[in-house]
């Protein structure tokens, strides 16, 4: 499976940023349900959230099925908010906080279809490896989506080989 490397970048306040650009032959309207639609952030995205929220509301960014039997991990039963919606206007730009960290999703109409230009801004550098390696495995099972391709890989598997190359 081919890769496209995300690259890091330092930015103005200290942290570092991994940004991806990738172009699709959808329309954003396509490439935004991708990126927001529950059903289909289920089989990418590390986390369960509702991403049609407005701007300025908090978020609650709950633990997959997969890193519960994987990982151990539980949910905060109080469900405390963990991140903020910053921007949502579709289907251009989707921003949010979570856990500290700034995800930035910018969409922009191409004749052929959409550029997309996600960008992770983190305050610890030591993550940026495998936070970079699993959006890009994440970002193959957008595209396999968008195609119609079924995903016959295992995303998370897919994220620990990526990381040795990162």
């Amino acid at each position: 499976m081919a890769s496209e490397r995300g690259t890091l970048h330092a930015t103005d306040d200290g942290r570092v940023a991994i940004r991806f650009v990738r172009l699709f032959a959808h329309p954003p309207e396509k490439v935004w349900r991708a990126l927001t639609d529950p059903a289909q952030l289920a089989a990418w995205f590390p986390a369960i959230v509702d991403l049609s929220t407005p701007a300025g509301k908090e978020l609650f960014f709950g633990v997959t099925e997969r890193q519960r039997a994987t990982y151990g991990m539980a949910d905060d039963p109080e469900r405390t908010p963990n991140g903020r919606m910053l921007r949502n206007e579709p289907p251009h730009l989707l921003e949010y906080e979570w856990m500290g960290e700034i995800l930035s999703w910018e969409l922009t109409g191409t004749a052929d279809g959409c550029r997309l230009v996600f960008t992770n801004v983190l305050s610890d550098r030591e993550v940026a490896g495998p936070a970079a390696a699993g959006w890009e495995a994440g970002l193959e099972v957008v595209s396999a989506q968008l195609d119609g391709v079924p995903v016959t890989w295992d995303p998370f598997v897919r994220a620990e080989e990526l990381a040795r190359e990162y």
